[in-house]
C-alpha cells in the first residue's frame, strides 16, 4: 500500500486555520515576488499554479494566499500520521515527509481476513481522527511499490484505487508515460527514441530490449519487472554520506556568521553519522550566493571524523578558500567515505581520540533526552536568526 497525504504543506495549513479552508493556498519558501511556491492547495492547483515564483502564482490566481513554511507542524504531522499506520503493521517505510510505503505481509490486519480496501478506508478516517477532519490521503493497493504508487495517483485528490492482474492493462492504457513514478521528460525521452510512447508499449516491451537498446544498464530489467508487479525497489543500499543544509535568514557575506553556521551545520551532520554508527574520511562543502553563483569542493581527510570539531575543523578548511562574490543564500556539508564504527571499536581509539569520541556520545546523549542543541560548541551561540528551518522534500532516512 502506497498512502500520500495530499498537498501536504498548504492542507495542513488549511486544517489548522478555518478561515483558508476552501481558499487557495501557496506555502512558499519566501513570501516575496521571487520566493518559490513549495506546495499549493487542490483550489490553487485548480487555476493552475504548481512549482513556480509567487509573482507567477498570483498572476494566475489573484487571491491566493500565500504562508511561509511551518516545519514544526509539518513534521507533528508526519508523526501523528505514523503512528495512525503502525497500529497495523510495523512495516511501514516514510518515503518523504508526506508519504509512507506499507507492506501488510502477515500484518494483524491481513491475518484477521480483513481486505486491504477496507483498511484503506479504515486508515482514511483514523487519518481524519489525528490530523484533522479537514485532512485527505490518497491510496493505492497493488503487488509492489511502484504499481502501489501508480494507483495513489490515479483519482487525486481522497482517492483509493486497486491495481491488480485484471485491470493492469486497463489502467496503462488510461495514463501516460510521465505519470509512473520515476519516470520524467528526460526519461521520456529516452523511450521515445526506442520507439516507446505509450505505457502499453513500454509494457510490451521485451527485458533484453530494455536492458541493452533503451536503458543500457541492469535498469532496464528493472523496469520489465516493475511494471509486472514483482518487487524490485524493496532493496536497502548501503549509506553513502550523511549532511545537512540550511536557508540563511539573513543572507550575508560575514565570515563569523558564516563559520558559525558551519558549525550548526557539522553539528547536525555528525549527530546523525552518529547516530548511525559510522565515522567518515571525506567532507563536501557548497554554498549558493544571491547573484546565483555557486561553489563546491570536497575533501579526503587521512583520519577518520566523528565527532563534530573533527568535521568542523575539515570543512572550515574549505571555507577558507571560498571567495564570496555575494550574499550566501544557501549553504550545505556533508561526509561520506563511510567506515562502519562499532561500540566495541571505541576502545582501539587511544587518549585523545577516545576522549573525543566519548565527549561527542555523551553530548548526543543530553540533546536526545532534552531537545537538539541543548549542548552546543561555544561557536554556536546566538544563531537563531541565522538560518530558517525547512522541511526536506526527499526520503526521511534519520
Amino acid at each position: 500500500m502506497h498512502i500520500d497525504l495530499n498537498s501536504c504543506f498548504a492542507i495542513i495549513e488549511q486544517q489548522a486555520n478555518p478561515l483558508i479552508r476552501g481558499k487557495p493556498v501557496g506555502v512558499a519558501a519566501y513570501d516575496t515576488h521571487t520566493g518559490m511556491i513549495l506546495a499549493a492547495s487542490y483550489e490553487a492547483k485548480r487555476q493552475g499554479v504548481k512549482i513556480m515564483s509567487v509573482r507567477e502564482a498570483r498572476l494566475l490566481c489573484p487571491d491566493i494566499v500565500i504562508m511561509m513554511p511551518d516545519p514544526a507542524k509539518y513534521r507533528d504531522a508526519h508523526r501523528r500520521f505514523r503512528e495512525v499506520l503502525l497500529n497495523y503493521t510495523n512495516e511501514v517505510t516514510p518515503k518523504s515527509i508526506d508519504e509512507f510505503v506499507i507492506d501488510f505481509q502477515g500484518s494483524r490486519a491481513v491475518q484477521a481476513g480483513r481486505s486491504l480496501v477496507d483498511v484503506g478506508y479504515e486508515i482514511k478516517e483514523k487519518i481524519k481522527e489525528s490530523l484533522g477532519e479537514y485532512v485527505t490521503v490518497n491510496i493505492g493497493i497493488a503487488p509492489n511499490r511502484f504499481l502501489a504508487k501508480v494507483a495513489a495517483g490515479l483519482h487525486k485528490p481522497d482517492g483509493l484505487d486497486v491495481i491488480s492482474g485484471e485491470n493492469l492493462l486497463n489502467t496503462l492504457k488510461g495514463i501516460e508515460l510521465v505519470d509512473l513514478p520515476g519516470i520524467n521528460v528526460r526519461y521520456e525521452a529516452r523511450l521515445n527514441v526506442a520507439g516507446i510512447y505509450t505505457p502499453m508499449q513500454f509494457l510490451a516491451a521485451k527485458a533484453e530490449y530494455l536492458q541493452k537498446q533503451v536503458f543500457r544498464s541492469r535498469v532496464g530489467v528493472d523496469w520489465y519487472l516493475r511494471l509486472r508487479g514483482w518487487e524490485v525497489d524493496d532493496v536497502l543500499w548501503g549509506r553513502k554520506n550523511f549532511g545537512q543544509q540550511y536557508a540563511l535568514g539573513d543572507k550575508t557575506t560575514d565570515e563569523q556568521k558564516l563559520s558559525k553556521l558551519l558549525m550548526k551545520l557539522c553539528e547536525k551532520t555528525g549527530r546523525r553519522l552518529r547516530q548511525a554508527g559510522y565515522s567518515a574520511t571525506g567532507v563536501h562543502l557548497w554554498l549558493a550566493f544571491a547573484n546565483r553563483e555557486y561553489w563546491h569542493r570536497g575533501k579526503d581527510t587521512k583520519s577518520e571524523m566523528y565527532a563534530t570539531q573533527d568535521i568542523y575543523l575539515q570543512a572550515q578548511k574549505l571555507l577558507n578558500q571560498v571567495h564570496i562574490p555575494a550574499k550566501v543564500t544557501n549553504m550545505g556539508v556533508s561526509v561520506y567515505n563511510l567506515h562502519p564504527c562499532d561500540p566495541e571499536q571505541l576502545e582501539l581509539f587511544a587518549g585523545t581520540r577516545l576522549a573525543k569520541k566519548s565527549l561527542a556520545q555523551a553530548a548526543d546523549a543530553v540533546n536526545d533526552k532534552y531537545g537538539e542543541f541543548t549542548v552546543v560548541p561555544a561557536l554556536m551561540a546566538n544563531m537563531d536568526n541565522l538560518v530558517l528551518d525547512r522541511i526536506a522534500f526527499g526520503s526521511v532516512k534519520d
